[in-house]
Formats: structure tokens, sequence, C-alpha cells
């Protein structure tokens, strides 16, 4: 008997965001799926408009695992996660292990097939991913303060300087054609 995807269906009791005052909790499942939505999203415009050769399928599936070894270490915050060398070293080992884990919960079989799922050997993947989580947590942070969290102020700035840092030309698209339409009003959005 396998146990993975009743651990994977666990995402849902993970929440993100612990540091933060929340007017919304965002679970794990909820960032996974939209940062899958915003992966597949990320690599048709760097296809369609700059020429890229990125799988938008494979970027949506491998979004989807992207954070799964949450589900065993819970979400480390940011400022946590980054705060020194010796911690961002410890907690990459701590997530390998968790990624581990979950992968020792497949049939040795079938195993071959998630493993890059976890840790995409494309780097080009790996950069959408990036951005498409980036996007994910810029939107929240849009949301919170459009329901009137000031919380979010300087997580806002933070994580949209750190997206347009970042070296795919697709975020800026993503960024000036789709973000405004998150505040809108379900009326709105015709």
């Amino acid at each position: 008997m396998s146990h993975f995807y009743a651990m994977l269906f666990r995402m849902k009791y993970i929440d993100r965001w612990a540091l933060m005052r929340n007017t919304r909790t965002e679970t794990l499942a909820e960032h996974t799926l939209d940062t899958a939505f915003i992966a597949h999203a990320l690599a048709v415009i760097q296809n369609k408009r700059f020429g890229g050769n990125i799988d938008p399928e494979k970027a949506a599936v491998s979004a989807l695992f992207h954070d799964a070894p949450e589900i065993i270490t819970g979400d480390m915050p940011t400022p946590v996660k980054y705060y020194n060398p010796e911690i961002k070293t410890a907690y990459k080992a701590i997530e390998a292990a968790a990624a581990d884990r979950l992968l020792g919960l497949i049939p040795e079989d079938l195993r071959d097939e998630f493993i890059p799922l976890f840790d995409p050997y494309d780097e080009d993947i790996k950069l959408v991913i990036k951005a498409a989580d980036k996007l994910s947590a810029l939107i929240k942070c849009r949301d919170e303060k459009a329901l009137g969290n000031r919380d979010f102020t300087s997580a806002e700035d933070a994580v949209l300087k750190s997206a347009e840092a970042l070296p795919l030309p697709a975020v800026k698209v993503f960024i000036n054609e789709f973000l405004d339409s998150f505040n809108l009003p379900l009326d709105e959005l015709k």
C-alpha cells in the first residue's frame, strides 16, 4: 500500500504566511494550484512572445510538486528560511530529506517518473516555477492589501522587486497584462 497520494492531499492542512496577520488564510494546496496555473501561463508567454522552448504542461505539473516537501516541514517563512547562509543550507537539506521521504512512498517501479517533478533538471522549468511562485505570492499580497491588510505592504514591494529581477521576460508580461484583474470584482471580469 502506498501512502503517497494521501500525503499529497494533506497540502490543504498546511497554512502559509505564518508570520503575517492574514485576512484570509491561504493553504499550501491553494498556493500550489495557483502556482501551477501561473507556471503554465509563463511558459506559454515565454514561448509565444520570446521564442522560448519550455514545455507548459511539464512546467504546470512540476509546479504542483514544487512545495510538496512542506507537507512534512510546514511552510518556513521566507525571512527565517533566508536569514543567513547556514539556515538556508540547513533548510535546503531538510527540504531534500522531506522530498526523499515523499518519493520513498511511491512504488519503486513508478518512482523515476516523479523524481524530476520534485527537482526538475530543466533550468528553464526551474526558473518558470520560481517566477510563478513569486507571482502567486504577489497576488496574495495584493489580495490582502485590497482587504485592508497593510501588513502585506512591504512584502508586496519585496516580492514584486524579486519577481521583476528574474531573467524571464514573461514575468513582466504577466504583471502588465494579467495582474490588475485579480483585484476586480466578479462583475468586472468580462
